[in-house]
């Protein structure tokens, strides 16, 4: 015997109601991001960032000492410490970095394990100890702060704040669309639409460090360093990770080894005829 089947009018209320309600979320989320539009005369691009420069100094002001715990605190140094100040100042007074309002700041941290440098909103900036006696050069310190200089300027914590807030608004649109309580598969597709979420995320996260490799090519080049200098930090980076590294795909940072010719290729447009001589190396 074959019945028929019928969807309850109920049922077909909810799905209805659930799918007014995505549509208003995605579109509140699609409104929010592309509202917060900002232009950037340094990178020349109009960005779309979720907070202002204010609150983007304030956001790195709190967050410098937990970040600096975690890695030790600050080198008890003040002659290497010295150095990185004045390598640091070098390339923000002498480049397009100057141009911005930014209370840039570098500290070395006394982190002997973790070969890292990283940024923070609104201009704090560090490198580890681990990374720092890696390095052989002045040129190839010049090379790791102008790069973390340029995710400061490049305002990449508040664009990647606006693309979660974006994500994580369209995700919960699509998984309130696809999830149905009477149906087990639809639970499915909401761990999909999560999962797609988190890959887009990452793509982003890719891209700023891509720009942060070209704007440190032109800071450093426009501060009288060799650029050529960054590639041989790329190199020690990859020496450093011992090929245990996940697949670039799913990493926020692009493989070392496949950023080098990225690099290279801003070398030779900012220099068609070749780096000069008398550069710092």
């Amino acid at each position: 015997m074959r019945g028929n089947y019928r969807t309850r009018p109920g049922s077909r209320r909810m799905g209805n109601s659930r799918f007014i309600v995505a549509l208003v979320m995605a579109a509140m989320a699609l409104i929010s991001y592309y509202g917060s539009q900002s232009y950037n005369p340094v990178t020349d691009e109009t960005q779309y960032v979720a907070i202002t420069p204010e609150q983007e100094i304030a956001l790195g002001l709190q967050s410098v000492e937990q970040m600096s715990q975690m890695h030790g605190g600050a080198y008890p140094d003040e002659n290497l410490q010295g150095l990185i100040d004045a390598v640091c100042d070098q390339i923000i007074f002498n480049s397009d970095a100057g141009q911005t309002d930014w209370p840039f700041e570098c500290t070395l941290l006394a982190d002997q394990e973790a070969v890292n440098a990283f940024a923070l909103p609104g201009g704090q900036m560090f490198i580890t100890a681990a990374l720092f006696n890696r390095l052989e050069t002045e040129g190839q310190l010049a090379g790791v702060m102008a790069h973390e200089i340029g995710h400061v300027v490049g305002r990449h914590s508040a664009q990647q704040i606006a693309k979660q807030q974006l994500s994580q608004g369209l995700t919960g649109a699509a998984v309130i669309a696809a999830y149905d309580p009477s149906d087990p598969r639809s639970a499915g597709a909401a761990q999909v639409a999560l999962m797609i979420s988190n890959v887009v995320n990452m793509k982003f996260g890719r891209e700023h460090e891509l720009q942060s490799d070209e704007l440190g090519v032109r800071f450093m080049a426009q501060a009288g360093y060799d650029p050529r200098s960054l590639i041989d930090v790329m190199q020690i980076l990859e020496e450093a990770s011992g090929g245990a590294r996940q697949p670039e795909f799913l990493s926020t940072h692009p493989n070392p080894g496949n950023r080098i010719g990225e690099i290279q290729r801003h070398i030779d447009f900012i220099f068609p005829d070749g780096v000069p001589d008398g550069l710092i190396p």
